[in-house]
C-alpha cells in the first residue's frame, strides 16, 4: 500500500508538468502582448510624426539636390563636380532628417554618434588606402586638374578620360580599353593633359637628288588639307636628319586622340600619294660594295 500511494503522487506531478509549462507560455505571451498594447498605445502618435517627417524630408532633400543640380549644369560646372555636389547635399540633408524623426521617438542620439565616431577611427585605421583613394579623389573634383574628355598622361598610361569617381578615375585608351588608375597614384604625380588632342608625329624619307624644302611645302599643303588636325596648334613639317640613304622629312601634328590611329593612317596614305604624284622619290636602305683585287 505504501509505494502504490508515492507511485499515484509521482504521476500527478508529472502530469502537471505540462499544464506548468502551458500556462508560463501563456502569461509570457499575454505580457509580450500587453507591452505592445502599450508601446501603441503610448508612442502612436510619435511613430506617426517621425514617418512623416522623413518622408517629408527626403522628398524635400530630392528636391533640394535636383535643385543644386539644375544650378551647376547652368554655371556650366564639370558633370562629376556637379553630380558630386547635388549628391552630397542629399545625403547631408538625410543625416540631419534621420536626427530629427529619431528625436520624435525620444530616442537620443548621442550614444549612436559616439559610436559612428568610434567605429569611422577603426575603419580609418584598416582602410588607409581607401581613404587615401577617395581624398585624392576629392582634390581632383575640387582642383580639376583634368575634365571628361581630356586626354591625360600619368603612370606610363595615357587614355581619355570617360568618368571621375570619388575612389578611381576611369580613361580610354586608343584600343578602347577601358583603364581603372586609384584616384591615390594621380595625386601627386607628374600628370600630362593635352586636353583633347593627342601629338602623332610621322616621318618619311626623299632621295637626295629632290630639292627638301620644295617637298615640306608640299607636305605642308597636304597635311592641312586633311581633317584630322585638332584646333589647338598648327603642324610642323621641317628637315629631321641627313641619313645615309635619304633626307628625313619629320612630321609632328597635334590629333583628336579618339581617332589617333585612324589619323595616323590617313595621313600616310596621303603622303605616300601627294610623292607618288609629285615624282618623289621614297629611297630604301642600299649598300654598295668594292671588291679590290690585290
Amino acid at each position: 500500500m505504501p509505494t502504490t500511494t508515492v507511485d499515484t503522487a509521482q504521476t500527478s506531478a508529472s502530469s502537471l508538468q505540462p499544464v506548468n509549462l502551458l500556462k508560463e507560455e501563456i502569461d509570457q505571451m499575454a505580457k509580450i502582448y500587453d507591452l505592445i498594447i502599450d508601446f501603441f498605445a503610448n508612442y502612436t502618435f510619435q511613430l506617426i510624426g517621425a514617418f512623416i517627417i522623413f518622408i517629408f524630408g527626403y522628398y524635400i532633400a530630392g528636391k533640394i539636390a535636383n535643385g543644386v543640380l539644375r544650378l551647376c549644369e547652368k554655371q556650366k560646372l564639370d558633370i562629376t563636380l556637379s553630380h558630386f555636389l547635388a549628391n552630397t547635399s542629399k545625403m547631408v540633408l538625410v543625416i540631419l532628417i534621420t536626427i530629427v524623426a529619431l528625436g520624435k521617438l525620444g530616442v537620443s542620439v548621442t550614444p549612436f554618434i559616439a559610436a559612428i565616431g568610434a567605429i569611422s577611427l577603426g575603419a580609418g585605421l584598416a582602410m588607409q588606402g581607401l581613404l587615401a583613394n577617395y581624398a585624392a579623389g576629392f582634390n581632383i573634383i575640387i582642383i580639376r586638374p583634368f575634365v571628361v574628355g581630356d586626354t591625360i598622361t600619368v603612370q606610363g598610361v595615357t587614355g581619355v578620360v570617360k568618368e571621375v569617381l570619388l575612389a578611381y578615375t576611369i580613361i580610354e585608351d586608343q584600343d578602347n580599353v577601358e583603364i581603372t588608375i586609384p584616384n591615390k597614384h594621380i595625386v601627386g604625380e607628374v600628370l600630362h593633359n593635352s586636353k583633347n588632342d593627342s601629338l602623332l608625329e610621322l616621318s618619311v624619307g626623299i632621295a637626295y637628288q629632290h630639292n627638301p624644302l620644295e617637298v615640306v611645302k608640299l607636305l605642308t599643303a597636304t597635311i592641312e588639307s586633311l581633317d584630322i588636325v585638332g584646333q589647338q596648334k598648327h603642324p610642323l613639317i621641317g628637315i629631321d636628319e641627313f641619313s645615309d640613304s635619304a633626307i628625313t622629312i619629320a612630321i609632328r601634328l597635334w590629333t583628336p586622340t579618339v581617332n589617333l590611329y585612324q589619323a595616323k593612317y590617313k595621313a600616310y596614305e596621303a603622303i605616300y600619294l601627294a610623292l607618288d604624284e609629285a615624282k618623289i622619290t621614297i629611297p630604301f636602305p642600299q649598300r654598295d660594295v668594292h671588291i679590290i683585287q690585290s
